[in-house]
């Protein structure tokens, strides 16, 4: 009678054993199989999908705006760099500053959307990022409020108040553009920190067109 409970006692540890290693083995694993397919998944492929749902919370118009908006500012921002040392207004030059300090940032806030959406970044050269650059100032049907090249060399050229000019002139023109497109992009737009921005860029450059049009008397 003893030695039948003896082996029954053995052959339950002895299972209990193989169960407790077939676990310690599977957790060794760091991850889990996929019983359908037989592959093994990483632990981090419910934080992917996560980001992947977070990335695609945006539309067709969400990407147009970004990569039309990133070479507007960056012309922007190439406009007000020259009234440092051209204009002759500490106003234009205040203004001018203001400008860059805005819009860089959303330079970059709107690149590393366009990248998190595996979309492409506008060059930083003129002409390579597939855009045609030739409407705003100087006349023919690009992208609004966008100057030529013919327009940005005669603004390098100025100086003193023909500058300050020249620059309020171009740079009204230009901040229309810029409304315009956000106004789209808030009535279109899937993409709530691209609506969001849209929306201040509407209330930023709205308040200087108004404020440039005071200087140009």
């Amino acid at each position: 009678m003893n030695s039948t409970r003896t082996v029954v006692r053995r052959a339950v540890l002895a299972a209990t054993a193989v169960t407790a290693a077939l676990v310690l083995s599977a957790c060794a694993g760091g991850g889990h199989s996929d019983t359908a397919s037989g592959t093994h998944q990483s632990p981090s492929t419910s934080a992917d999908a996560t980001a992947g749902a977070t990335a695609g919370a945006h539309n067709a118009q969400d990407v147009s705006f970004a990569q039309g908006m990133i070479p507007h500012h960056r012309q922007a921002v190439e406009m007000a760099g020259l009234a440092a040392d051209r204009a002759s207004s500490a106003r234009v030059k205040d203004l001018a500053t203001r400008i860059e300090k805005a819009q860089d940032p959303e330079i970059r806030t709107m690149s590393g959307w366009l990248k998190a959406w595996g979309e492409d970044v506008p060059s930083d050269a003129p002409g390579t990022d597939g855009m045609d650059h030739s409407g705003g100032h100087g006349g023919g049907s690009g992208m609004a409020g966008m100057m030529d090249q013919k327009d940005m060399d005669e603004l390098a050229k100025a100086s003193g108040k023909a500058f300050d000019s020249l620059f309020l002139t171009m740079m009204v023109e230009h901040h229309e553009g810029a409304v315009e497109m956000a106004e789209a992009e808030k009535a279109k737009g899937k993409y709530a920190p691209a609506t969001d921005l849209a929306d201040d860029v509407v209330t930023a450059q709205t308040a200087e067109i108004e404020e440039m049009n005071k200087l140009l008397g």
